[in-house]
């Protein structure tokens, strides 16, 4: 069996284990199987790049190797032109884009140093699997320094439509990084459509099949592995005695009857601002819900020396704090808005204890609340996932109410449509939901993408 590599912009601390959620339990576990290693930045940010080493750990037969970055890089390369520039191109946000010369060359440096820094871990036969959007050149980088083991890459995020990427300033030189790779993983059918047409559209590629494509001499697979979670693991949390406790307290207290929950990281692209006007829609379409129902919305802390994220949480504790002083009264908050860390034992006693699950991101790569908020719920009495049709979950959760996230209306009529429907249709569509999210989880995951990414070092040796 061949020695997997793993490469990511962040390598797990090994003393969170479980508690950092199933994909991680899933990269550990291949990474476990296969005596592998898992490579990438520490966290850390360091003055200057004489100050620069590299650490090596194992952990329960894993080898962990990290680096820290420097501040130029961590301006440059993290801030700069992985999350300014490429972050929003991705999630079709153009217009709050920056780009610097200086951001990338900045990303450039640092892959190009990760990859001098795999170069001597690497065995001939090692199979290479590079993660997301703060490593689309690292591929390439490697196949400089002469690697040629099979490299695949996953892209967490949308891959945005061949006009969107066009617009942005150093688009041919990614996309000619990513046809370095031997196989390239997506959330979505849509997303690799988006690309598979940039490259034949733009850049003169053929599909040789539905997912094959030829550009500039290179074969490249294609493939479409949707990210799952740990369904097992999580469904544990929800029902463990501790969560129980948490539920009851919550209804002690005297919280509203029914509690709308949203969970998201502080970022524009999970619409954040669009669902509490949403939810003040549903108080004014069904005033006979008000003092009945909460929206208590999480949002957790994220790169909050980026500009665009101050300016998205102040927009959210203004509208929050606008419903909450127009239709709040002595005996109810209308809007309870979280932003801090929650541990993932509360947020699965909140999922559990929900009646609705409102996931409505403006774009999102996949996802995983809304799979983690079936996965927590009582299969006897479930809560219903309002899904916005623009999370890569929606095109495959189709027994959700999947809702247009711009829509106001919409989306306070699906609410209304969850709040009343009958225990035997709530029933009826987390029973579908729930077997398909276990089809899907964390586990067989990893396990596609790899055996995928096996068959093309086959093809490439034959």
């Amino acid at each position: 069996m061949n020695r997997l590599i793993v490469a990511s912009n962040r390598v797990v601390d090994p003393e969170c284990g479980p508690g950092a959620g199933g994909l991680v339990v899933s990269i550990l576990e291949a990474l476990r199987n296969r005596e592998g290693l898992w490579f990438g930045w520490n966290g850390e940010i360091v003055a200057s790049e004489e100050e620069l080493s590299i650490s090596h750990q194992n952990f329960e037969g894993i080898r962990l190797v990290v680096t820290p970055l420097t501040e130029a890089d961590y301006n440059e390369y993290y801030l700069g032109f992985a999350n300014s520039s490429l972050w929003p191109v991705h999630h079709y946000r153009l217009d709050l884009a920056k780009f610097t010369q200086e951001s990338a060359e900045g990303y450039r440096r640092v892959n190009d140093r990760f990859a001098n820094m795999m170069l001597p871990l690497l065995k001939r036969t090692d199979l290479i699997w590079a993660h997301d959007y703060h490593l689309i050149p690292l591929g390439a980088k490697l196949r400089e320094r002469g690697v040629d083991n099979a490299i695949g890459f996953f892209l967490h995020i949308p891959f945005p439509p061949p006009d969107v990427l066009a617009a942005m300033p150093e688009h041919e030189w990614l996309i000619d990084a990513i046809l370095q790779y031997d196989l390239v993983g997506f959330q979505t059918s849509v997303d690799q459509s988006n690309f598979c047409r940039f490259v034949c559209d733009i850049m003169g590629g053929e599909m040789q099949s539905q997912d094959t494509l030829v550009a500039g001499g290179k074969m490249l697979k294609t493939g479409v592995f949707p990210v799952g979670i740990d369904v097992d693991a999580f469904t544990s949390i929800a029902t463990s005695p501790e969560a129980e406790a948490r539920i009851e307290r919550l209804h002690r207290r005297g919280e509203s009857r029914v509690i709308i929950l949203g969970v998201d990281r502080l970022d524009y692209s999970k619409g954040l601002p669009d669902r509490l006007r949403a939810f003040k829609r549903f108080v004014e379409l069904y005033p006979q819900h008000r003092k009945a129902a909460t929206l208590m919305q999480i949002a957790s802390p994220t790169r909050e020396d980026v500009q665009a994220y101050i300016d998205i949480r102040r927009e959210l504790e203004g509208l929050s704090g606008e419903i909450n002083g127009e239709f709040g009264d002595f005996d109810w908050t209308p809007v309870r808005y979280i932003h801090r860390l929650v541990s993932r034992e509360t947020l699965a006693a909140l999922y559990r204890g929900s009646q609705v699950g409102l996931v409505t991101p403006l774009r999102d790569g996949m996802n995983l609340v809304a799979k983690e908020y079936i996965a927590a719920q009582d299969e006897k009495d479930p809560g219903v996932l309002v899904l916005s049709r623009f999370a890569g979950a929606a095109e495959d959760l189709e027994e959700a109410l999947i809702v247009n996230p711009y829509d106001a209306d919409e989306v306070a009529q699906a609410i209304q449509r969850a709040i009343t429907m009958s225990r035997d249709e709530r029933m009826e569509r987390h029973q579908a939901l729930i077997s398909r999210i276990r089809l899907g989880d964390a586990h067989s995951w990893s396990k596609k993408f790899i055996h995928a990414l096996e068959a093309c070092r086959c093809c490439t040796a034959a």
